[in-house]
């Protein structure tokens, strides 16, 4: 990749002064570049975080043809910087940006231009327990032109910031709302792919499920309506008698979280039972009751670990656990953030050390 870096004018500096949320602010530099079929990808540059002017006709405002990725680069005790399985994300970006028919990026041009955004951003990285770097990867559809058709010009772009806990209690227990009438995604269908419309799908029974009093909604399968899913911003694990970690598999209109194929290894390393299974959501609520489950918990890039103390189902509430953090979950949580903040040993291979001396 041919990249050029953009010096800032004094005027598009910032500093970081260590208050953030999430996903609210952003770092002063961030990357872009241009598709089309004559030149490829072309134009890359790591420049000023600034707009986009775009034509109100413009393909993506009208047939959502766009997809992004999730990651995080996290401060080590030693002051360095890691990235968590950067690569993995890479690779999931081409694989949504093939199901929403739009040009692939490389690979390692992809991961080079990130960890040189990174770098150039080092100090916008909290050492702050808990907080991160957020890394937001991005391609649109740019032609202008109202027929239904897949675009031939894109922007792939890249924007970070820091970022505190996804839900304000940090470990704290979350209640969890199981969706019965509406649904996020189906077989066939663009649920595995990280593409802007399945989360546009997601509002309005997000939204229902907050002023209800929870915080996410938990989807269930499109076609039975009876098998679990996936948490609008994470993945689902049951805890069965406080040892065997249960994950929906996957089944097409599921995400493959990098998160969850992080637990389930990670589990299994710990010495935990771990299983890839169709979840009945009748059973499972059965099994909350029975006591067969001891704990449940999300996993994603933004919250990494969320225990769920409250799943609401057909009219009533199931507590896990007292609507208390579990040990399974804690434990999970402490081995995966130790791992990726560098204070615990690597086994996998999941983390990288991003080389500093950009300025």
């Amino acid at each position: 990749m041919d990249l050029t870096v953009l010096p800032l004018k004094p005027d598009q500096i910032n500093v970081p002064d260590g208050n953030f949320g999430f996903g609210d602010k952003f770092t002063n530099r961030m990357f872009k570049q241009y598709y089309d079929p004559e030149n490829g990808w072309h134009k890359a540059t790591i420049g000023p975080y600034e707009p986009f002017v775009l034509p109100p006709s413009t393909a993506v405002f009208h047939y959502a043809q766009a997809i992004f990725e999730g990651s995080k680069a996290y401060r080590r005790p030693d002051g360095q910087i890691n990235i968590f399985r950067l690569w993995d994300n890479m690779e999931r970006f081409n694989r949504s940006a093939e199901r929403m028919a739009m040009p692939m990026v490389d690979v390692e041009d992809h991961l080079e231009a990130i960890m040189q955004l990174v770098a150039l951003e080092a100090e916008w990285v909290p050492d702050v327990p808990g907080a991160a770097l957020y890394i937001r990867p991005t391609m649109i559809a740019t032609d202008s032109n109202l027929g239904v058709a897949a675009s031939k010009s894109y922007v792939h772009f890249v924007i970070v910031g820091p970022v505190g806990p996804y839900f304000k209690g940090g470990l704290n227990p979350v209640a969890v709302y199981i969706e019965q009438e509406y649904r996020r995604a189906v077989k066939g269908g663009v649920g595995a792919a990280k593409t802007a419309g399945n989360y546009a799908a997601s509002l309005y029974a997000t939204s229902r499920a907050k002023e209800a009093g929870y915080a996410q909604v938990l989807w269930l399968d499109a076609i039975e309506g009876r098998f679990i899913e996936e948490v609008g911003a994470m993945n689902i694990c049951f805890v069965y008698e406080g040892r065997h970690i249960v994950t929906p598999q996957l089944s097409g209109s599921i995400l493959p979280g990098i998160t969850r194929m992080s637990v389930m290894k990670l589990g299994a390393h710990l010495g935990y039972e771990t299983s890839e299974i169709r979840l009945d959501v009748n059973e499972v609520m059965a099994d909350i009751d029975a006591g067969k489950i001891t704990e449940v918990f999300g996993c994603g890039t933004a919250a990494v670990i969320a225990p769920v103390g409250r799943l609401g189902f057909g009219g009533r509430d199931y507590i896990i656990n007292n609507d208390e953090t579990g040990p399974v979950a804690r434990h999970i949580y402490d081995e995966l953030t130790g791992l990726q903040v560098g204070r615990k040993p690597d086994p996998f291979g999941w983390t990288r050390t991003v080389p500093l001396g950009g300025s």
